[in-house]
């Protein structure tokens, strides 16, 4: 009888191998780098399009410092990508255009990066729509499922970050946007963020279509800020967590510190005169002068602390492959 332990033990060597395949490319455009390098690019989108392949590792694009202006598209067909800034802090690494719905033709062809790839990451890196107040303008559509984004920035007015689709896990982080600036249908935690208003509106749109969804956005352990102030004729700031884009949309804001400007009501049912929304919105454990949770609307749910647990970033997000976002994140610098 053959003895095949020394084949089988070739074979998990092997296949350890092939695992930890992993691509590192550069972009700089100082590099002197090109469309056929393979190790440095001239722009991000160059490096997405050109970078060698790793079907079984991860993709690693470290990107100089600088302000890229272009819009780029990670797709399906770039699973497992990593985009690395380089610079001291994500300032230093900006992926910024300007496309606003008039000149684009619609909110959805606005974006300046576009993510449609599964497990991808970012860390160190800003993204930017700088087309201001002129209606929606998208920084940044993300469509993939086991997505992270670490000390990363969001920037723009209206419609900043698209959380569309599939889990999202943003940490130490700031989001910037003047109304519904966090939109869409995914399962995202926003953990450790700073969520700025840049005047008075709406932090969230949350999406969900149907109450058996598991989507929904989750603010936790983070700060909410707002350079609006009161009015001159006293009346009550407009600045308000979120509002039903869609009739079952889901947020939680739990453990944030919440800002004196907010609307004591805290959240808005978008005008559609139903006295108990669909919608769920909730708080738990909040700060801050804009908690004021006996001034909330009637339909808000007040979370115990088990509630509260399920919603909490491990958890939330871990799925039927119980992904771990929290780990994932930690693997990042």
């Amino acid at each position: 009888m053959r003895d095949f332990s020394f084949v089988i033990a070739l074979l998990a060597a092997g296949a350890v191998c092939v695992a930890a395949q992993d691509v590192h490319v550069k972009v700089d455009p100082k590099g002197g780098g090109s469309i056929a390098s393979t190790n440095n690019f001239p722009t991000i989108q160059n490096a997405l399009d050109h970078a060698p392949q790793a079907p079984h590792g991860r993709i690693y694009i470290e990107i100089a410092p600088g302000t890229y202006n272009e819009r780029i598209n990670v797709t399906r067909l770039r699973p497992r990508l990593t985009l690395i800034g380089l610079g001291k802090r994500p300032e230093d690494v900006v992926i910024n255009a300007s496309q606003n719905a008039k000149s684009a033709g619609g909110t959805y062809f606005t974006e300046t990066a576009q993510v449609n790839a599964d497990d991808f990451e970012a860390d160190n890196v800003t993204f930017q729509n700088s087309a201001g107040p002129t209606g929606q303008a998208v920084a940044i559509v993300v469509r993939s499922d086991r997505v992270v984004f670490k000390h990363c920035r969001f920037i723009g007015d209206q419609d900043t970050l698209f959380a569309d689709f599939g889990r999202q896990y943003y940490v130490d982080s700031y989001i910037e946007g003047g109304v519904d600036f966090i939109f869409g249908n995914a399962t995202a935690v926003f953990e450790r963020d700073e969520i700025h208003e840049i005047r008075n509106g709406y932090l969230t749109a949350q999406s969900r279509t149907a109450e058996e969804q598991t989507t929904g956005y989750v603010i936790d352990h983070s700060k909410v800020t707002d350079v609006a102030t009161t009015g001159a004729d006293g009346k009550a700031p407009s600045l308000f967590l979120g509002r039903p884009w869609r009739e079952y949309s889901r947020v939680v804001v739990m453990n944030t510190e919440l800002p004196e400007q907010l609307n004591p009501a805290g959240w808005s049912a978008w005008g559609r005169g139903d006295a108990t929304p669909r919608a769920f919105y909730a708080e738990y454990n909040n700060s801050g002068p804009g908690w004021k949770p006996t001034e909330r609307v009637a339909w808000l749910h007040q979370l115990t602390a088990v509630q509260a647990a399920a919603f909490g970033a491990k958890r939330f997000l871990a799925g039927k492959d119980l992904w771990n976002a929290v780990a994932e994140a930690a693997k990042l610098p």
